[in-house]
């Protein structure tokens, strides 16, 4: 009966912090105490234990209910048929000007189908290929080349 001591305690422990985490701790802390405004996740202690990422607010959530309100505009019809019937006529797939406007062959179909959301810089570059202009008044006017200034 020897062996099973009842008295005696095992404890595990981390190893103790490095002298040089030791310090930059004593540092922050010093720190702290010095500043009043303080603005340290060593001092804050008004929402401790709270996770206030995840919080939904009132505009939030009145954004999901008026979803048919407020929504992003996306590409016109007529726009993605311009695109479509300039493509061709240049005797290029979907693909071929995916790849020389640098984008995936998916934003092109989404353009031609009217799904996509207008980013100016793919319209500049679909223009510049397509040698057609996309934006403003005149859409599938032939696009007219400015001079380069120096």
């Amino acid at each position: 009966m020897a062996e099973s001591d009842w008295d005696t305690v095992t404890v595990l422990r981390k190893k103790g912090p490095t002298a040089a985490q030791a310090k930059s701790k004593q540092v922050t802390v010093f720190a702290c105490s010095i500043r009043r405004p303080h603005n340290c996740p060593y001092c804050l202690t008004g929402s401790a234990g709270q996770n206030k990422q995840h919080l939904v607010s009132k505009n939030t959530a009145k954004l999901d209910r008026e979803t048919e309100e407020l929504h992003h505009d996306r590409i016109p019809l007529e726009v993605g048929k311009v695109i479509q019937k300039g493509r061709q006529d240049k005797g290029l797939t979907q693909k071929d000007l995916a790849t020389k406007v640098n984008e995936k062959p998916q934003v092109i179909a989404d353009y031609e189908c009217g799904k996509a959301i207008p980013n100016n810089q793919i319209m500049g570059k679909i223009e510049r290929v397509l040698g057609l202009k996309l934006r403003g008044k005149d859409i599938g006017e032939p696009l007219e080349a400015k001079p380069k200034k120096k």
